[in-house]
């Protein structure tokens, strides 16, 4: 199978924050993706907050989930604060899960 960024994708919606229902992407929590054709990925993400309990085992999940695809050589998970993440990048699908005002 050849690696896309729809499959890494894929695989980021396994991960969850413990605390909340909805997966990393849809919690506006993956910045960026990108991968070359000798199967390195780069992940850029952030948390909810720099204080999250999961800040350790967010990024840890995610390594494991991208490094589980057999096209993944090496995988590189980059935690930035910037931009801040906010409720409004949580998807609407989630937000309306969630139960927050779309």
């Amino acid at each position: 199978m050849e690696l896309t960024r729809e499959l890494l994708y894929e695989a980021l919606r396994k991960c969850y924050d413990p605390e909340i229902p909805v997966n990393i992407v849809d919690l506006g929590l993956i910045y960026d993706v990108r991968h070359d054709a000798e199967g390195n990925v780069a992940v850029k993400m952030t948390l909810t907050t720099q204080g999250c309990p999961s800040a350790l085992a967010i990024p840890e999940q995610v390594k494991q989930q991208i490094a589980a695809i057999p096209e993944v050589r090496d995988v590189n998970v980059e935690v930035v604060w910037e931009p801040a993440w906010n409720p409004s990048m949580i998807s609407a699908a989630a937000r309306q899960q969630l139960g927050i005002e779309v």
